[in-house]
């Protein structure tokens, strides 16, 4: 986001809870590090305000982000979450969502979790990261990913140092920080 962001969202009430305690701190769980990918492939064209909005019923519809449950998914569930009004109801983002899950699972069986291939693949650079989601997952483009892992903090700039957030998130040691004199 920018330095709007951390000017404009404390206060809000759906853009400060998660700029004050989610935007750019590390997370490690399955179900968190899934919800903020679909979360960011939904939010494509789209605001960030119109997701956070629909944040809880996403939930809902991707069994809280159940990766072995959303893999499962087939034909109804597409159906059941096409007529879902309390979504975005876009086909190719719900198709990908569910595609995501399944390769999810290889991603675990190779490395124990998302967050260890994450971990596997870091530090790099935001170019790369953008490669590397192209061949691995559906619908990542480059601000999918890079707001993603800002999001998490495998890449610096979800706040600006001006931001009180902004100290709270280093003493959680982001990757980006705590690799950031590694060459």
């Amino acid at each position: 986001m920018s330095a709007k962001y951390c000017r404009d969202a404390p206060g809000h009430e759906f853009h400060g809870p998660y700029h004050d305690g989610e935007y750019g701190f590390p997370a490690r769980g399955d179900a968190v590090l899934f919800e903020r990918l679909a979360l960011e492939i939904n939010q494509a064209g789209l605001s960030w305000l119109t997701v956070l909005k629909k944040r809880a019923a996403f939930a809902r519809a991707f069994a809280d982000y159940d990766i072995d449950k959303v893999a499962r998914f087939g034909a109804r569930d597409i159906r059941r979450l096409l007529d879902d009004a309390g979504i975005i109801r876009n086909r190719l983002k719900i198709e990908a969502v569910i595609e995501n899950a399944r390769r999810l699972k290889a991603i675990r069986a190779s490395h124990g979790s998302f967050a260890r291939w994450l971990d596997t693949h870091h530090p790099r650079s935001k170019a790369a990261w953008v490669k590397l989601f192209k061949e691995t997952f559906r619908f990542t483009g480059g601000e999918i990913v890079g707001e993603f892992l800002m999001s998490l903090g495998y890449l610096p700039g979800a706040h600006v140092a001006s931001c009180p957030v902004y100290a709270r998130v280093l003493r959680r040691l982001p990757p980006w920080h705590a690799t950031r004199n590694v060459k």
